[in-house]
């Protein structure tokens, strides 16, 4: 129950701070207004939570408690600080979920789930949260084997979320920073202006800049794309094949990756 706590509390002030942050300061003036977008984005993300609590919620956490008891996973085999667990965890953890975001975009049947999230025409802090609650339940499995595997301390596990959760909708976000902080946040984390791209339209740069928290693994991997072809406030954000679809509504969304696919 303390962890839901913890992580919604940071949320929403992570939340709110980009709302207004985006109201006052939008990078890209938006076609699609808040009326029409957000209760879509927000509405999926509800059912999202509610799907989880009353199933898998707190799968990872309790899984790394699991793991702690029965003495499972690399961390717990391994005579390592209880410091150096929770850095590698942490770590470790926000790669595989780069590599997560890979298989989502290569794996046909992935891409179905996951083009939920491509779909919105628009980019802002709610898109982060515009999931189907199919691939937040397949993630949710994926972390938990990662979870035992590595032996994460609990309190990795909860860390991890709540970066997670910050840093997307902080990327997320219709923000733009000033060009010095901008190119300096880059070399460490995921910046606004560098995961828009990821949303661009155009298949090149969606199939880019995969990460989520830290920045380094798009560099090291060779999927980093520092500009996009068009200039931030011009490029077209979401799918030519859906823009027909403008008007998804949120069981639009949940029925999205059952209608017949077209090729991207």
């Amino acid at each position: 129950m303390m962890e839901a706590i913890v992580r919604f509390a940071v949320f929403l002030g992570i939340f709110l701070l980009m709302a207004a942050w985006e109201l006052y300061r939008p990078k890209r003036r938006l076609s699609l207004s808040r009326q029409q977008r957000w209760p879509v984005n927000l509405g999926l993300a509800v059912l999202n939570v509610g799907v989880m609590r009353i199933s898998i919620g707190a799968a990872a956490w309790l899984a790394a408690n699991w793991a702690a008891e029965q003495q499972l996973g690399l961390f717990h085999a391994l005579p390592v600080p209880q410091w150096l667990s929770i850095a590698l965890s942490l770590l470790l953890l926000d790669l595989a979920i780069y590599a997560q975001h890979i298989a989502a975009h290569r794996w046909r049947w992935f891409w179905r789930l996951h083009q939920v999230h491509h779909s919105d025409l628009e980019f802002d802090t709610t898109t982060a949260v515009r999931f189907h609650p199919l691939e937040i339940m397949l993630s949710m499995f994926y972390k938990v084997a990662l979870v035992v595997l590595l032996g994460a301390e609990p309190v990795a596990v909860i860390a991890f979320e709540v970066i997670l959760n910050g840093c997307a909708l902080f990327n997320h976000g219709n923000v733009g920073l000033p060009p010095v902080v901008e190119r300096w946040l880059r070399f460490g984390l995921v910046t606004p202006d560098m995961h828009r791209i990821h949303h661009s339209a155009l298949r090149q740069e969606t199939d880019s800049n995969y990460g989520f928290s830290l920045s380094c693994w798009d560099r090291l991997f060779k999927t980093y794309c520092p500009q996009a072809q068009s200039p931030q406030t011009e490029m077209t954000i979401g799918l030519y094949e859906l823009r027909d679809n403008a008007e998804l509504g949120l069981m639009g969304l949940l029925v999205l990756p059952f209608r017949r696919l077209r090729d991207r």
